[in-house]
């Protein structure tokens, strides 16, 4: 008798970015129609999503612009399922193993992604979200999403989702191997703080009970306890948009702080694990023109852990776990 392979179907997961000038705002209109962001019922949410979308537009135009045209999150995150899929097979050597994209809010979407992965006919499919700490408007609505079109196309495979991984061994070695070399570099004018930074979320979300704060705590500890470092290691979030109370304290307040205290500053991007608008532009633009102006005498940006061998091994580890 012939003894077929398991086809395992490996899905990465993120936000998605505009690949174009032209896919800014339907990228935007996708983003705020989501319920997970905007909690308000049909048929208000995409009305607001529409206004919103509108609303902010002409200043994401502007990023991407500056950005060569569009995100190159969907690069990073092909090259981080070919590098993937390289430590699968080699793990698993008697399985046939493909890594699939699913992006939340532009393409390939979720639907696209299901599409190809039911022509695959696997035997299992793990759900890998690249976002390290679990949050509802993240790896949350991409589940939900997945699920959603899974069941709308049909595909029923058994199907294991990996919610978190911020403490994972290889996560934080992964960290600690790009953050040393900046240690060094950053000692030479005075000794650093390390701003951790990650994407904000409204205190609300957090107060309802999202575990994304703590367990961006819990990555923080983790590396510093790996460092075996005596440097003040500061959590810290971006991105805010609108009105409500959001985490703090803001990556403008920590390198206020550190242009009061004139120590040299590096920063982390703790919850982004490929490059984007939040670390390109964000990061690398505007608070460093900020640490300029506020008098910090060294400003060092951490990459993103991208395809870091440590952390393929990572990601590879979190499928095997259990795996059929």
């Amino acid at each position: 008798m012939i003894r077929h392979k398991n086809r395992l179907a490996v899905i990465l997961m993120n936000l998605g970015g505009p690949d174009t000038l032209d896919s800014v705002r339907p990228f935007l209109k996708n983003l705020f129609s989501d319920p997970a962001i905007i909690h308000l019922p049909w048929p208000f949410r995409p009305l607001v999503a529409e206004v919103i979308s509108r609303a902010r537009t002409k200043k994401a135009f502007k990023i991407y612009q500056q950005m060569g045209g569009g995100s190159p999150l969907l690069a990073n995150t092909k090259s981080q399922a070919l590098h993937l899929i390289q430590v699968m097979q080699d793990k698993l050597p008697d399985q046939e193993v493909e890594v699939f994209i699913a992006m939340r809010y532009w393409h390939p979407l979720t639907a696209e992604a299901v599409a190809k992965v039911k022509a695959f006919r696997p035997t299992e499919v793990v759900l890998l979200p690249l976002y390290p700490q679990f949050s509802s408007t993240t790896t949350g609505s991409s589940f939900l999403e997945w699920h959603k079109q899974a069941n709308l196309q049909g595909l029923k495979v058994p199907t294991r989702e990996i919610q978190s991984y911020p403490q994972d061994a290889d996560f934080v070695e992964a960290h600690c191997d790009l953050l040393l070399p900046w240690i060094e570099k950053a000692s030479l004018y005075g000794k650093p703080r390390i701003l951790f930074s990650a994407h904000g979320l409204p205190k609300k979300i957090i107060d309802a009970g999202d575990p994304y704060e703590n367990q961006i705590h819990q990555t923080i500890r983790a590396i510093m306890k790996k460092l075996h470092s005596s440097l003040e290691g500061v959590v810290c979030y971006q991105s805010k948009v609108g009105p409500l109370k959001w985490l703090e304290p803001s990556i403008e307040q920590e390198i206020r702080r550190a242009g009061e205290d004139k120590v040299p500053v590096i920063v982390v991007p703790v919850a982004f694990v490929s490059e984007h608008s939040e670390t390109l532009v964000e990061l690398d633009r505007d608070y460093r023109c900020l640490a300029e102006t506020v008098g910090i005498p060294f400003y060092g940006r951490v990459s993103t852990l991208s395809n870091h061998p440590a952390y393929m091994r990572s990601l590879a580890g979190l499928v095997l776990t259990n795996s059929n």
